[in-house]
């Protein structure tokens, strides 16, 4: 295994989710960070991750608004959406670019994906 692990924050205002994905990302080599709003994450910073998941339906700011946040700032670094509102899921704004989940969702389907994104993003794209 890699010697350095990769970062990977969580953005989710359900602590239960919160706990299971870390839970999750722990289980496969991955230092994941959780944080209950967009507003927690940007205050902690951005330039330590390595990838970003984020729920779509939050109060304040919502996953969309952070995705465009974070491309401004960090334009490389992956950002996977995640939502179990399916009128959501549905819209082009939900599938463009990047990773897209719905809830529940496959736990090795988004472990491979984020892989992928890792290896890609290391890689050059």
């Amino acid at each position: 295994m890699n010697e350095t692990r990769h970062v990977v924050a969580v953005v989710d205002d359900d602590p239960r989710l919160l706990e299971s994905m870390g839970d999750l990302l722990e289980s496969a080599g991955y230092v994941a960070r959780g944080f209950p709003s967009a507003g927690s994450l940007l205050v902690s910073g951005l330039s330590d991750l390595d990838l970003l998941i984020t729920d779509i339906g939050m109060p304040g700011i919502d996953g969309f608004e952070l995705r465009d946040l974070v491309r401004k700032s960090r334009p490389e670094l992956p950002v996977f959406l995640i939502t179990g509102r399916h009128e959501i899921a549905d819209q082009g704004r939900a599938q463009g670019g990047g990773g897209f989940f719905r809830k529940p969702f496959d736990a090795q389907a988004l472990l491979a994906a984020i892989a992928n994104a890792l290896h890609q993003s290391r890689d050059g794209g």
